[in-house]
């Protein structure tokens, strides 16, 4: 293992072919964002645009930032990365609605060129069963147990191409997790949304015992984590504790308070849904001026 950089400024990477997709998607997404202001300016407000591009930045900082150098010398370092992988950036891409500014967004000879595949059984078979809840939820949540199990953990520690594996499993499978959730614009759901309060809070309970187990383990579970340099006042056991903590504590409100949310959404009646709406209405339909009809202007 190489010796932590001294210094904010070393400490951070510029691995190319991250940036190099970051910025391109960036350019792809503004630009379909921005063409369709004229059509779909109710759909695609600035705040979307705004968040589809602060998950951009938050995906750079996982990769890219000191966090990234230090997560070979800190678990509770490594832990932040996987919470922006897995919980931050793909609930803000998702409320970015980016499906259709990206295929906006696309130059047209090449949405020409990949129409077939768009359009094939196959594809569209296989995006419906990612789709499904219970698909997506197993998908997250192995990815999410299996690549802490201490030999994977290592694994990962001792092969950066592995490593980053372990982020584009992150990253895929939480987007599809997120998807189910969110349920991005021009997304609709074709079921109950009532499921996904058990989806969420199942994922919960996964995550409980994930960070539990860290916390109240009694020994260091990753051996690398021992071995290496102290980059920190805190203990390997220590930084355990800590990287489990985060986890149980980031995590679960993040889980949590979509959960809330849904629920208040789902027990207020459509009637009050609409309300303000029609209230906006009836109080500009009594402040705008009546024309009086023809024959009154005539006789007057």
């Amino acid at each position: 293992m190489a010796e932590f950089p001294r210094g904010i400024a070393l400490a951070w990477s510029w691995p190319v072919l991250p940036a190099l997709l970051i910025i391109l998607s960036a350019i792809v997404y503004l630009r379909g964002w921005r063409a369709l202001q004229a059509t779909r300016a109710r759909e695609l407000p600035p705040w979307r645009a705004a968040m589809f591009l602060l998950g951009l930045l938050m995906l750079w900082i996982a990769l890219a930032s000191p966090i990234d150098a230090l997560d070979d010398y800190l678990l509770c370092a490594h832990m932040i990365q996987h919470f922006l992988l897995m919980s931050v950036v793909p609930p803000l891409l998702w409320l970015g609605a980016p499906v259709v500014p990206m295929l906006r967004g696309v130059p047209r000879p090449i949405i020409r060129a990949l129409r077939p595949a768009f359009a094939s059984h196959w594809l569209q078979g296989f995006v419906h069963v990612l789709s499904r809840p219970l698909f997506a939820w197993l998908l997250m949540n192995v990815a999410y147990l299996g690549w802490h199990v201490p030999a994977a953990f290592e694994l990962t520690l001792r092969s950066e191409t592995t490593h980053s594996v372990e982020h584009l499993t992150f990253l895929l499978t939480s987007m599809l997790f997120w998807w189910i959730v969110l349920l991005p614009w021009p997304a609709r759901a074709h079921g109950s949304r009532w499921i996904v309060i058990p989806f969420l809070l199942s994922a919960d309970i996964v995550n409980t015992i994930l960070s539990a187990t860290l916390v109240w383990a009694g020994r260091v579970l990753y051996p690398s984590y021992a071995q290496a340099e102290r980059v920190s006042h805190l203990t390997a056991l220590q930084d355990q504790v800590l990287a489990g903590s985060e986890m149980w504590v980031l995590n679960s409100l993040v889980f949590l308070v979509p959960v809330a949310v849904l629920v208040m959404q789902l027990l207020t009646p459509k009637s009050l849904r609409l309300r303000p709406v029609a209230a906006k209405v009836e109080v500009l339909t009594r402040a705008a001026p009546v024309a009086p009809a023809p024959a009154e202007v005539g006789r007057r």
